[in-house]
């Protein structure tokens, strides 16, 4: 599928939003309705629990190169994101959700350069939506947790050293900027970063095909240039599924200690 397509006279049109938001194929009507978006998440999904399982379900001391591969995995994830945001104490915590909002967001990332798959369900606003929520609400449960609802909510919209006139500046600027512009952020972020880099390869691989197999001739030869900027960016689309992954993981560490602080 294709957000781009030779048309006829030797030009691209844009065929619309089907690819992201395609038909349903399962359980219509139920409730439950499975379209392709959906099957991308659920296989992603199962991969993932499935060779995590793989990796584990024998653990030894002296690990063989799979768990040696997703122990190393676990240990960055715990050390240099969890321990390094948050200390050991909080880190080891949280550390269930930040891993599994890490492992999560890869696994959901790296569909979009996977063969039949060629899509990353974060592209769609809704999954980064949910994810977010998720951060969201453990954000404000923990600053609940650790110094109470009216202590926490204080010292967010008050924050302490500032002149009280300045308040009617401060406080507005904190509720957009906590309440509002994390979730947001976290949000848009991996939205748009995915979606940019699905469009980058549709109309690499879009061209390439018309180029090939439309127009031909001399012009055959733009085809293999915009076939080797696919390729690259097919590299550049793993190292982006990582990279989303870590500031995602990263921004909830970072928020979950910005609201378990304690005031100096």
């Amino acid at each position: 599928m294709s957000l781009l397509a030779a048309g006829e006279g030797g030009g691209f049109h844009a065929p619309g939003l089907e690819e992201f938001f395609p038909q349903v194929f399962l359980f219509e009507g139920t409730g439950f309705d499975v379209n392709r978006i959906i099957l991308v998440r659920i296989l992603a999904t199962l991969v993932l629990l499935l060779l995590l399982w793989l990796a584990l379900r024998k653990a030894t001391v002296v690990p063989g190169r799979i768990q040696s591969v997703v122990e190393l995995a676990f240990d960055f994830v715990r050390k240099d994101i969890a321990y390094g945001m948050l200390g050991r104490k909080d880190g080891d915590r949280f550390f269930p959700l930040i891993a599994s909002i890490f492992f999560g967001v890869f696994a959901l990332n790296i569909t979009g350069i996977i063969p039949f798959l060629n899509i990353s369900s974060n592209a769609l606003i809704g999954m980064p939506l949910v994810l977010s929520l998720v951060v969201y609400v453990v954000m404000i449960a923990a600053g609940i947790q650790a110094k109470g609802g009216f202590a926490y909510l204080k010292g967010e919209l008050f924050p302490a050293g500032v002149p009280k006139p300045m308040y009617i500046l401060v406080t507005p600027i904190e509720i957009v900027s906590t309440f509002i512009a994390r979730p947001v952020s976290l949000t848009l972020r991996l939205t748009f970063n995915m979606l940019v880099g699905h469009l980058l390869l549709v109309l690499c691989f879009a061209a390439t095909q018309f180029f090939f197999f439309e127009a031909g001739g001399a012009l055959a030869g733009f085809g293999a240039l915009t076939l080797v900027g696919g390729l690259a960016f097919t590299l550049f689309e793993i190292l982006v599924a990582v990279l989303q992954a870590y500031v995602f993981a990263l921004l909830t560490a970072a928020y979950i200690q910005l609201s378990v602080a304690q005031d100096h």
